[in-house]
């Protein structure tokens, strides 16, 4: 028995037939398969690892390092260097201020005069400043050079094949490889040769030998 509310549960119910081929007519329906012609949605990218973004971080920061420590590499080589340029040009200051109280020291010696008490400070002065690197130089027969010696006097002589310190007036003074003051030398050069006198005994020669000219 058809219970009297069966037609009203069934009002709302849509039935749709989503078959391709229509079973009355075996013809294509219009519009089927369409769902199954469009193409699937792109599948997503994939995303980023953490990974990834970790090792970049780790490069970038490891660069930053290095440079910082190039740079400070850097900066305490040029600190270095300026340190040692100040000390030494400190130590040529007072040193340069010294040099006359050497050449006393240096004369007195020459003249035997470097004795007594005078002699013992003399000898302590000349060994401070040697631990401070000065040291003198110039030698009579050390070949002249323009660059470490001062000329003086100027002559020519025999003995000599080159321009050569002959006499050392005052010794130079030097610390390392930095002049403080050139050595004050005399200078001798090797004599020109003379003017040949050949051609005049010639010619006297000639008037000698044929006495009829006369």
């Amino acid at each position: 028995m058809t219970s009297p509310n069966s037609g009203s549960e069934h009002e709302g119910l849509v039935i749709r037939d989503n078959r391709r081929i229509d079973p009355e007519t075996g013809e294509v329906r219009e519009g089927a398969g369409k769902a199954a012609d469009q193409p699937s949605p792109a599948a997503p990218a994939e995303a980023p690892k953490p990974e990834d973004g970790l090792a970049a971080q780790l490069a970038e920061r490891t660069a930053d390092l290095q440079r910082l420590q190039a740079e400070y590499s850097n900066y305490r080589k040029r600190v270095e260097r300026d340190r040692v340029v100040v000390r030494e040009q400190a130590v040529a200051n007072v040193l340069n201020e010294l040099l006359p109280v050497l050449d006393d020291i240096g004369r007195a010696r020459d003249h035997g005069e470097l004795t007594g008490g005078f002699a013992k400070v003399s000898e302590a002065l000349e060994s401070a400043v040697g631990k401070l690197g000065l040291t003198t130089y110039g030698t009579k027969g050390d070949p002249f050079d323009p660059t470490v010696h001062e000329a003086l006097i100027h002559s020519y002589s025999a003995d000599v094949t080159e321009p050569t310190a002959v006499e050392i007036l005052q010794p130079g003074y030097q610390i390392g490889d930095r002049i403080l003051r050139p050595a004050r030398v005399a200078v001798a050069e090797p004599e020109e040769p003379a003017p040949s006198s050949s051609s005049g005994a010639s010619e006297a020669g000639e008037a000698l030998a044929d006495p009829e000219d006369n």
